[in-house]
């Protein structure tokens, strides 16, 4: 089984997370990881805060003890970026909907952050065995059953940052909740406004216009040559065999149509300059 197997059908967020091993030059120990992962020896993960608690199970009877941490983001940093998402209604529409936005990096990044460590070297990682390399097969195996684990919820990956989803959603709803109702309030100031005011529209007379028209600036022109008809083009009707003057049914009501219509702009044009049938 090659190395990009395990990513096949997985979340893209979860895939970036895995690219962090792919970058890792000790193959021959990442295979170990993913078999350990994939057979069992990860015991049990748990959240303590930000920080990944996990029991692996090693060629010991004493289970393996592995934690792992990313450097998780100031209360400020994440009202900064709570604020940025709660602007972008597709982030918080999707966010709340549990599922992770593609462009969600957009969102750390304009806040002078990163969601994804760069290098393994900015994720925080120890394991209680005697292997000194790090990550270990042990810690690796808790890199891919975290990338499971993304997959499921794409929210333990802003864990690893400091902030749930609980605390995530909450603070999104509230944002909202105030960006609805002072828009609210800004409509029914506006409706205010309207119903106080001399210009107050009223809706039977909107399409009357009962004053004189100065004759000098009005200019009554017929129009050119070009109908709707040449505009949105022949009307795709079903094809029928052709008729005795070898026109298509399309062609035949075509034609019929531009007759129409030069006959209604003709009419209106008569219309408009007051001729009537003396």
């Amino acid at each position: 089984m090659t190395n990009s197997t395990p990513q096949i059908n997985r979340e893209w967020w979860s895939q970036r997370w895995l690219e962090l091993l792919d970058s890792y030059r000790f193959k021959k120990r990442l295979e170990r990881a993913r078999n350990y992962a994939r057979q069992g020896n990860v015991l049990n993960i748990e959240f303590k805060g930000a920080k990944v608690l996990a029991r692996v199970q090693g060629s010991e009877v004493e289970p393996y003890k592995v934690s792992l941490s990313l450097e998780p983001f100031s209360d400020e940093q994440w009202g900064y970026v709570i604020e940025t998402m709660s602007q972008r209604a597709i982030f918080a529409a999707k966010l709340l909907a549990g599922e992770m936005p593609q462009n969600i990096e957009e969102v750390f990044t304009a806040n002078g952050l990163s969601l994804f460590p760069f290098t393994l070297s900015d994720v925080q990682s120890k394991c209680s065995c005697p292997d000194k390399a790090n990550p270990c097969k042990h810690i690796g195996a808790i890199y891919y059953q975290l990338s499971d684990r993304f997959s499921e919820d794409p929210f333990v990956l802003f864990q690893l940052r400091g902030r749930t989803k609980e605390q995530i959603i909450s603070d999104l709803r509230k944002l909202r909740g105030v960006k609805v109702e002072v828009s609210t309030d800004k409509i029914q100031d506006v409706e205010q406004l309207v119903d106080n005011s001399q210009y107050a529209v009223k809706i039977d007379s909107f399409w009357q216009y009962n004053e004189p028209l100065e004759s000098s600036l009005v200019v009554i022109a017929p129009s050119g040559s070009e109908t709707v008809l040449d505009v949105l083009g022949a009307i795709p009707l079903a094809k029928e065999e052709e008729n005795l003057v070898n026109l298509t049914s399309t062609e035949v009501v075509m034609k019929y149509l531009h007759i129409v219509y030069q006959d209604v702009s003709q009419k209106a044009m008569l219309a408009a300059m007051n001729v009537g049938d003396s």
